[in-house]
């Protein structure tokens, strides 16, 4: 019906970057703190670590659940490193074997239980 101007995430984050109006203030010192945390956290990765934790937390999630997640992506980057050696290098080859070990862990496909957990 109309013709708009869209943007990308980046994009847009570049465009309120260059808004010089004092209302864009408030986003443009939290885009200076997350790109700062971000700086960090590539100089030592555990702070990213610790910043998911915290964030975790925030969101009322317990400790057990927050070690299991951790302990879950942990053990899911090791298993993806070994289907890489392996030889499995597509997207879809990685999300069917996820798909598969998902339905064995809760008897759900990982669709169903987003869709259950939405």
């Amino acid at each position: 019906m109309r013709e708009t101007d869209v943007a990308d995430t980046k994009s847009l984050l570049r465009i309120i970057q260059s808004i010089p109006s004092p209302k864009a203030e408030l986003f443009k010192q939290w885009l200076d703190k997350v790109g700062y945390e971000r700086m960090q956290e590539l100089q030592d990765p555990a702070q990213s670590l610790d910043r998911a934790r915290e964030n975790w937390q925030k969101l009322g999630r317990s400790e057990k659940w927050i070690q299991q997640r951790m302990t879950g992506q942990e053990t899911r980057n090791k298993l993806t490193d070994y289907w890489k050696d392996a030889g499995i290098k597509e997207q879809d080859e990685f999300a069917l074997l996820t798909n598969i070990i998902h339905q064995e862990w809760t008897d759900l496909s990982v669709k169903q239980h987003k869709a259950l957990k939405a």
